[in-house]
């Protein structure tokens, strides 16, 4: 035991040997031991100290040879090479052969023991005695090295001390000390450890008593009822810190507590189960409930969606008889204009070849002049027609902006519908879970907060049914205005398909890959037809790749407090397209990727769309209707 040696200032033979000599001896010995000289490991469980012949009992258990080889090692009563032969011996057992799930230092059980008595007293918290520890008078009194100190020791030695107290009396450090350990089993295992490693030494409690000349070494032994009960300070300070105990009583104890702890565990485990399996009963009621208002709520959007396209249907259809008789009421007028003016000219030509027919020439003429007044006519009935279909494509334009306020407005009214639902269950399954698990009739609170639910729930399902009258409404209303507008959308889109893309309205194909970069990319790298093959090629395979589904170069991002969708530009593809060509096609690619992903990222296909090249945006109706008027007075200007 290395504490011995080191508060011991006057060690018998081996005073004047260091410990680094010790050392150096013993780490020849453990090479040796290691190389197999001696046999320490006779089995599994049982070791034999290979320095100790002499020795009746020469086999130990693992703890037990532990504890005798760091004895010894420690011992001021032995030569200097029987310590360093222990040293090694206590080195080889640590380090190479301590059994698989034991600690390294002691082996310490978590049981209590059940060799010793079971009637004998000790004191608890299990205590230890160290008495003989070096003092000095100084200053009119006795003074010693502080409790720490000796904790340290302890502990180093594998002893594991909770603490160290000096004992002090009126003349100073009494150089006794009191050394409290865990109070649980391991604590006790601490204890005996910490005794028999003295009594190993022979400076133990017997050992303290019987001889007279005690010299500088420390003697210590485990607390009992002869020390609580003895004078002293060290009864003294036994009594009142400690109290005496057998392992009996304190084996009952924890199992009283044992018993009570396990008794209130299963009764809180009843508890909770039975409210866990409530939960559960109010979970699955709500589940279903839920379930059944998302099935309602699907089948409401399907019938919705049939309502609309038929309504789309209908609008195309109307439009299209419109269209059909506005152009056959316009190429009439036209081809009679034509033939008065040919029969105007024929008649000038009578005129001046045959002078007996000028009274029929007047005649003739004086009828094509009211022909030609009804044809004005008609033309500026004509006019009053465009001047309508421009103003109808106004009035369409406000029923637009007023049908997008009604879907905006719908579409609050559907979510506040949902949410008044998605309210009313929850308020219901509070309801239902404040009935089951309310108090008695004597629980006032409780039974006014349940009317305030009931009271609550009432409110919100008669806002509920005022939404839904309020939703038919407007879905009638929205569903009539759509349907024209999307309907006069498209005929507009087919009618201007064939248009130049230069113009200030027209078509676009969104989605649609520009390959003019390409062609200039590939004409400086390759130059001449190479080029152009190279640049046809290229072309079509990102065409290819602008179709594949499977393919989405896109990443997240938070603005604010929306989610937005950009061109990952960490993609593998992206990044080398842009190494290998150019930043113009790397553009061009990333611009019909964001418009396919918008206008038909599923299907990957491009989709025609009415186009403001001026401004480079979507074109509205009515910029598409004042364009094809436009066009269509100019051409009509030019014939005449």
């Amino acid at each position: 035991m290395w504490l011995l040696k080191k508060m011991d200032p006057s060690s018998d033979e081996d005073s004047g040997i260091s410990e680094s000599e010790i050392e150096e001896y013993g780490d020849k010995s453990y090479e040796e031991l290691k190389n197999g000289k001696h046999k320490v490991k006779i089995s599994d469980e049982t070791f034999r100290c290979p320095f100790c012949q002499g020795k009746k009992k020469r086999d130990y258990l693992y703890k037990d040879i532990m504890q005798h080889a760091t004895g010894v090692a420690s011992s001021n009563s032995k030569s200097f090479k029987h310590k360093a032969n222990h040293w090694a011996l206590a080195k080889l057992l640590e380090k190479d052969l301590s059994p698989v799930g034991v600690p390294l230092q002691s082996a310490v059980e978590t049981e209590p023991p059940v060799e010793r008595n079971r009637d004998e007293q000790f004191v608890f918290p299990w205590m230890g005695v160290v008495v003989n520890l070096p003092t000095e008078w100084k200053d009119g009194r006795y003074v010693g090295e502080s409790g720490s100190r000796l904790r340290d020791q302890l502990a180093r030695q594998g002893f594991n001390p909770v603490k160290v107290h000096p004992l002090w009396n009126y003349r100073g450090h009494s150089g006794t000390a009191v050394v409290v350990f865990n109070k649980d089993w391991p604590g006790f295992h601490n204890a005996m450890s910490f005794e028999k490693a003295f009594e190993a030494d022979h400076h133990g409690k017997r050992d303290w008593y019987a001889k007279k000349h005690h010299g500088s070494s420390l003697y210590g032994w485990v607390a009992r009822d002869d020390d609580f009960n003895s004078g002293g300070i060290i009864g003294e300070h036994l009594r009142k810190n400690g109290d005496l105990k057998t392992t009996a009583d304190i084996v009952a104890e924890e199992e009283r507590k044992t018993t009570k702890l396990v008794t209130k565990l299963a009764n809180d485990i009843e508890v909770k189960s039975m409210k866990m399996k409530e939960i559960e009963c109010k979970y699955n009621e709500t589940n279903l409930s839920l379930k059944n208002l998302m099935d309602q709520n699907d089948k409401l959007h399907q019938t919705y969606n049939e309502e609309i396209r038929k309504m789309q249907q209908n609008a195309k259809d109307h439009f299209q008889r419109i269209c059909n008789e506005h152009d056959k009421l316009k190429s009439e007028l036209e081809s009679q204009r034509k033939e008065l003016e040919l029969r105007g000219k024929e008649l000038e030509k009578r005129e001046a070849q045959n002078e007996s027919e000028r009274n029929k020439l007047s005649e003739e003429k004086r009828k094509n002049a009211m022909k030609n007044s009804s044809l004005q006519m008609a033309t500026v009935e004509q006019k009053k027609a465009d001047e309508n279909v421009l103003r109808l494509a106004e009035d369409q334009k406000r029923e637009k902006e007023t049908l997008h306020k009604r879907i905006i407005q719908l579409e609050k009214q559907l979510d506040a519908k949902q949410a008044l639902e998605l309210e009313i269950e929850r308020l219901k399954g509070n309801l239902n879970v404040l009935k089951h698990m309310g108090g008695g009739d004597e629980d006032v609170a409780f039974k006014k907060k349940i009317d305030e639910m009931c009271k609550n729930l009432e409110e919100k399902e008669g806002e509920l049914e005022d939404l839904e009258d309020l939703n038919q409404t407007l879905i009638v209303k929205e569903r009539k205005s759509n349907d024209e507008l999307q309907e006069a959308r498209k005929e507009l889109i087919n009618g201007l398909r064939e248009l130049s893309g230069r113009a200030l309205i027209g078509v676009k194909r969104m989605g649609e890959l520009d390959a003019k970069p390409f062609q200039d990319t590939c004409k400086r790298k390759y130059g001449g037809e190479e080029g152009d093959v190279k640049a046809l090629e290229i072309c079509t395979a990102w065409e290819e790749h602008l179709r594949n589904p499977d393919w989405h170069p896109f990443k997240i991002i938070k603005v604010g407090n929306n989610h937005q969708e950009i061109i990952n530009e960490d993609d593998e593809k992206l990044k080398a397209l842009r190494n290998e060509l150019s930043e113009d096609v790397y553009k061009a690619v990333t611009t019909a990727l964001m418009e396919m992903n918008e206008y038909n990222p599923s299907g990957r296909y491009i989709v025609p769309e009415l186009w403001n090249y001026r401004e480079g945006r979507k074109a509205t109706l009515k910029e598409g209707v004042s364009y094809i008027l436009k066009q269509w007075k100019t051409h009509k200007r030019k014939r005449n």
